[in-house]
């Protein structure tokens, strides 16, 4: 038996629209939209064949990579952050697939406890950043507190704004400690994300994936749009930037994540034409990369 959701109303480019996920068929400027939303720089998905035949190259040198931090010792944190249905999750899938899971942890912590939130913030998820030759992903970080916590009510402003103002040093710790850390905020249009949520309703193996504040964020996308800017403004730092990943076409967004994570790491037997080359119009630095199309 389904949960009731209710019917909502979305502003979409001042154009109000009613939204109803348990619907089967999405509002006709929902459907046509959704590639496109944001400003995508592509009409069409990334084509499988070429995709597969590109991502096999990339795990390769990723397993490389992870041999790299078995003998030297390094340490590797990545933090996966977006709006929900960004394909962070898939990402993260794609990083790992062929990494040895006891030297590669992902770690998506839930609410947290009476206890957690009697702590120094930063304290429950310094309990899960990596040992000598370990690779952690963080699917959603501390960044909790500079998005849906400030936007859901969950945080006070006062708290917020401590953040915002404490986490660039706590990342100066971790990059001084010799951890290579890397931030990716991978951004989805609006259309796109409706469509997204729509596809998990309507499929029972996905319906989990979709929680009511899910649900209630679908009508605040203002507010997340106003959080994520300054989150980015004051925390992409020379120590610890943001790298912003476009990510209407899942595809080009998991490739491109890749590529910028292994260009930017020195190893035994590193392939640059195996890696290929960054695409311009799906990821860039910051701000300023978010600026140029106006999302």
């Amino acid at each position: 038996m389904k949960d009731d959701i209710p019917s909502l109303e979305i502003d979409i480019d001042d154009e109000v629209i009613t939204l109803d996920l348990d619907e089967r068929d999405l509002p006709k400027t929902v459907e046509e939209n959704a590639f496109l939303s944001g400003g995508y720089p592509y009409k069409k998905k990334m084509k499988r064949s070429d995709y597969e035949e590109a991502l096999e190259l990339l795990q390769y040198e990723l397993v490389k990579v992870q041999a790299h931090l078995q003998a030297s010792g390094e340490r590797v944190v990545i933090v996966f952050e977006g709006r929900d249905a960004a394909g962070k999750g898939g990402t993260i899938n794609a990083f790992r697939q062929y990494l040895n899971p006891r030297h590669n942890r992902v770690v998506a912590l839930s609410k947290p406890s009476d206890t957690e939130q009697g702590q120094w913030y930063f304290q429950r998820y310094v309990a899960h950043l990596p040992t000598h030759g370990e690779m952690v992903m963080f699917d959603r970080s501390w960044y909790n507190r500079a998005g849906v916590e400030p936007v859901m009510g969950f945080c006070t402003e006062e708290q917020h704004k401590q953040f915002l103002s404490e986490v660039p040093h706590f990342e100066h710790m971790l990059v001084k400690d010799g951890i290579h850390f890397f931030k990716f905020w991978l951004n989805v249009g609006q259309e796109m994300q409706i469509k997204r949520f729509h596809d998990r309703r309507q499929n029972p193996m996905k319906r989990w994936k979709l929680s009511p504040i899910d649900i209630k964020a679908l009508s605040k996308w203002d507010e997340y749009t106003h959080a994520r800017n300054q989150m980015l403004e004051n925390t992409h730092t020379a120590h610890a930037p943001w790298t912003v990943v476009r990510s209407n076409d899942k595809r080009r967004a998991r490739l491109n994540a890749i590529r910028h994570f292994l260009f930017s790491m020195d190893y035994d037997g590193k392939d640059t034409s195996a890696i290929g080359i960054l695409d311009p119009q799906i990821i860039g630095p910051g701000p300023d990369f978010l600026n140029q199309f106006g999302a």
